[in-house]
Parts: C-alpha cells; sequence; structure tokens
C-alpha cells in the first residue's frame, strides 16, 4: 500500500488517547488536591488540567484558590508531592489496556511508512511504568517517546513535538498529524504548526470541549485515523 503522502509522522498522547488507565493519574491528583481542604470534582481537574505537565496542571486546576501567587506555588507543590506518592500507591496494583485496535493500528502505520511517537504531561519514570504495564517496546511497538521530563515547556508548547520530529527525522511540521483528548493537546499540535491536530473523544474532554480548541477534526476512535489520512476510503 502507497504511504499517504502529506502525513510522515502521528504524534499519539497517551493516556486517554492510547492508554486507557481508568484516569487513575486524574483521581490521584484530585486526591491529593482536596487533601489541601478544597473540593474539585473530577470533571474539573480533568478540564484544566487535561494533557498537562502535572505540576502545571495543579497550579491551573487550583489558580483562582489562592490570594497570591507565593500561596499557589507553595500549596502546589505540597498536593503535586502527594500526587507523587498517591501514583507510585495506585500503579503498584493498576491494570491498564490499550483502546482496540491501538496497536494494530501503530503496526500499520509504521508498515506504511508512517512513524509514530508517543508524548505525554506525565513525567519519564510514570510514562515508562505505563508502557512496561503494557509490554510496549520503543523501536518495535512505536518509535519514540518524549515526556515532560524532555522539554522545558511543556504542553500547549510544541516543544516536545519538536523533539518527537527531531528524533524521527521529520524537519515539516506540515507532515505531522497531533492526536489526543484534551485540548491542550489540540493547542500544543496547532503551536507546533502540525499539518493536522485531531481530538478524541475516549479521554479527558468531551467533543463539545474538545471543539472549543477548533481541531482539524474530532474522532470517537483511533481507527478512524485510516481514513483521515487516506489509506482507506472515508465512510
Amino acid at each position: 500500500m502507497d504511504r499517504h503522502p502529506t502525513i510522515d509522522l502521528v504524534v499519539f498522547d497517551m493516556a486517554g488517547t492510547t492508554v486507557n488507565e481508568n484516569n487513575v493519574v486524574y483521581k490521584s491528583l484530585q486526591q491529593a488536591i482536596n487533601k489541601l481542604g478544597h473540593r474539585y470534582s473530577l470533571e474539573q481537574v480533568l478540564l484544566h488540567g487535561g494533557g498537562k505537565e502535572k505540576l502545571q496542571a495543579v497550579r491551573d486546576i487550583m489558580k483562582d484558590a489562592y490570594r497570591t501567587a507565593a500561596d499557589l506555588e507553595a500549596n502546589a507543590r505540597i498536593a503535586f508531592a502527594d500526587f507523587l506518592q498517591l501514583l507510585k500507591e495506585a500503579y503498584a496494583v493498576l491494570e491498564v489496556s490499550t483502546y482496540p485496535g491501538t496497536e494494530e493500528l501503530f503496526a500499520f502505520l509504521r508498515a506504511n511508512g508512517v512513524k509514530v511517537a508517543l508524548n505525554t504531561g506525565y513525567n519519564e519514570q510514570t510514562a515508562r511504568s505505563l508502557l512496561e504495564k503494557l509490554h510496549w517496546q520503543e523501536g518495535e511497538t512505536f518509535d519514540v517517546l518524549v515526556t515532560a521530563d524532555d522539554v522545558e515547556n511543556s504542553r500547549p508548547a510544541p516543544d516536545m513535538i519538536l523533539v518527537a520530529m527531531e528524533r524521527c527525522g521529520i524537519s515539516e511540521a506540515s507532515k505531522v498529524a497531533k492526536v489526543g483528548d484534551s485540548m491542550v493537546d489540540i493547542d500544543e499540535g496547532k503551536a507546533a504548526g502540525c499539518g493536522l491536530s485531531l481530538g478524541v473523544t475516549t479521554g479527558a474532554q468531551t467533543a463539545a470541549q474538545l471543539a472549543e480548541a477548533s481541531p482539524d477534526a474530532v474522532i470517537d476512535s483511533l481507527l478512524e485515523l485510516k481514513a483521515i489520512l487516506g489509506f482507506v476510503p472515508k465512510t
């Protein structure tokens, strides 16, 4: 099968997009923040923290709860430290899965000349622990992993996508598609100048919320990418 001529790399978000971990990260984030006396719902945590580097997510979730920036930062760091411990405990017993057809899609794309990158607002340790549970191997299941630890500026800055491009030997952002389950994923793709910036409804945010970021498309399954990239007829 001929490779699609315009997209040479697809950058996929992890949790909520390719990895189904039942929102354990955001539930742990919610628990840590609410230990400070707040009452944030999981929906609020997902809306304001979805897709972001997690310390920044804490800051953004609690940004209206403190009078001064110093108070916000101090409490954000307390919550973030608690979050890391809660997440470590949760991951010890966590079972994760992928969404139907994801591994087959990765193999299909790679067999047809399209590189597959994973990027995430998690730190590398968290991301690697998820990949180990799925038995995904860099260079075999996918091509490269880029985490928040690899860049100075996390989403919505384009830095992680630019690192993925460099590692995959892609010089033109117009030949890159970004797919994620949050508005910040879409903003990241646009900031990088990606040829396609797509939202998927399997994770943090709804189709209506994703649409607010003006993506090129909102999809319900990653399998729809085959048609979007021109490999199969659109139905």
